[in-house]
C-alpha cells in the first residue's frame, strides 16, 4: 500500500491527537455564585431541651403492682404506664353495681305500686292518701337511684386512676419505682420527655439585641449529628439582660422531624443578623467539598481548567450555601462532576 505523504499524515495524527484529548476532558456543569443580602451570623452554643417535660405521679395512693415500661421506652399518647394494685377499689366497684341494682329493682317496684294504685283510684278502692304516698315513694326511689348510679360512675373513675397513662407521646427519662412499692399522690414515678419537638436556649450577647427578631433566619448545628444543619425558628427572646453574663436568652425551636434529637446533647444556634454589611456569594450546596478536618472547598473553571478554592462557609438557607471569603462574584462554580477532579484538570462545561 502506498504510504501517506507528509502533509496528509501531518493532518491524520493531528486529527486523532484532538480527539484523544477530547476524549480525556472531564465533563461538569457549573454555576455562577448568586448575592445575598444577609449582614453576617452569630453562632452561640447551648443545650438542648425537650419542648414537653413532665415528672408523672399516680392519681391515687396505692401498692404498685405494675411498672410496665423503663428508662428510654419510647412511649405513646394514652400508653399504660404503671397499674397499681386495685383489689379494693375492685371489690367498692363491685359494691356500687349491686347497690345501684338494688335501687333500680326499689325504683321499678314503687313505679309498679303507682300504675297499681292508679287502676285501682279511678274505681275509688284506695284512698287519695294511699295514692300520694306511693308517688311520694316513687320519687324517693328515683333519687336513690340517681345517687347510687352517681357512686358507681365514682367508683369506676376511682378503679380507673389506678392505670397511670402517658399524657403525650415521648421517652420515658427516668423510672424512680418499682414494683411492691407504696406510692402516694404527688410522688414522681417516672418521667417523660416529649422528642419530637426540641428547643435550644442560648445566651445572646447584651450588644447584639438590636440585631436579632423573631424574623431572624436560624439554623441549628446539633454536635450529635456533625454536618447536619437543621432549620429552626426563634420562639421567645427574653429581653432581661443577665447582670452576670451581659447577655439575654434566646429560645429556639427546632425542626427535627426528621432526625432524632437527644435532650440534654449539646448544639450550635446560627443566627442572620440585621445589619447593613455587603453582600455575600450564595452557591448551592452540591458545590462544596467537605474536607477531613472541617473545612470546605470548591473547584471553579477557569479557561478550561479546574482550579480548586478553600472557602469558608456562613449561613445556609433554601437558596444554598453563603461564602464569606475565597470565592469571586464572576467565577463559574463547580456543581456537577466535581467529586472526582483535581487541580489543574482539564474540563469541559456541558451546563444543560
Amino acid at each position: 500500500m502506498a504510504h501517506l505523504s507528509r502533509p496528509w499524515a501531518f493532518i491524520v495524527i493531528s486529527l486523532f491527537s484532538l480527539a484523544v484529548y477530547a476524549d480525556d476532558l472531564t465533563p461538569v456543569s457549573t454555576t455562577l455564585p448568586k448575592q445575598s443580602s444577609i449582614a453576617q451570623t452569630l453562632s452561640l452554643s447551648g443545650s438542648l431541651t425537650a419542648e414537653k417535660r413532665a415528672l408523672l405521679s399516680p392519681r391515687v395512693d396505692g401498692l404498685v403492682a405494675e411498672v410496665l415500661v423503663d428508662a428510654g421506652s419510647e412511649v405513646k399518647k394514652g400508653q399504660v404506664l404503671l397499674k397499681l394494685d386495685p383489689a379494693i377499689s375492685r371489690q367498692q366497684y363491685a359494691q356500687s353495681q349491686a347497690a345501684t341494682a338494688e335501687a333500680k329493682a326499689a325504683r321499678d317496684e314503687a313505679a309498679r305500686l303507682v300504675k297499681e294504685a292508679e287502676r285501682l283510684r279511678k274505681q275509688n278502692y284506695i284512698s287519695e292518701s294511699e295514692m300520694a304516698n306511693r308517688l311520694s315513694n316513687l320519687a324517693l326511689s328515683e333519687a336513690t337511684l340517681v345517687a347510687m348510679q352517681a357512686a358507681q360512675r365514682s367508683s369506676l373513675e376511682q378503679l380507673r386512676r389506678h392505670e397511670l397513662p402517658a399524657p403525650f407521646s415521648g421517652v420515658i427519662s427516668a423510672k424512680m419505682t418499682e414494683a411492691g412499692e407504696w406510692i402516694n399522690r404527688g410522688t414522681a414515678v417516672l418521667e417523660l420527655v416529649a422528642t419530637d419537638l426540641v428547643r435550644l436556649d442560648v445566651k445572646v450577647p447584651q450588644e447584639r439585641f438590636s440585631d436579632i427578631d423573631k424574623n431572624s433566619p436560624v439554623e441549628v448545628l446539633p454536635d450529635v449529628y456533625p454536618g447536619q444543619r437543621l432549620p429552626a425558628k426563634i420562639n421567645a427572646i427574653v429581653p432581661v439582660s443577665d447582670p452576670q453574663a451581659r447577655a439575654f436568652l434566646v429560645r429556639v425551636v427546632v425542626d427535627a422531624t426528621d432526625i432524632s434529637l437527644l435532650p440534654g446533647t449539646s448544639a450550635t444556634a446560627v443566627i442572620g443578623l440585621k445589619g447593613k454589611a455587603g453582600q455575600k456569594l450564595i452557591v448551592p450546596r452540591d458545590a462544596l467539598l467537605l474536607h477531613p478536618d472541617g473545612g470546605y472547598s470548591l473547584f471553579i473553571v477557569d479557561n478550561g481548567v479546574a482550579k480548586r478554592r478553600q472557602v469558608s462557609i456562613g449561613q445556609q438557607s433554601q437558596d444554598g450555601v453563603s461564602i464569606t471569603s475565597g470565592l469571586q462574584l464572576n467565577e463559574h462554580v463547580v456543581i456537577r462532576g466535581n467529586e472526582v477532579l483535581r487541580e489543574d484538570q482539564a474540563v469541559t462545561i456541558v451546563n444543560e
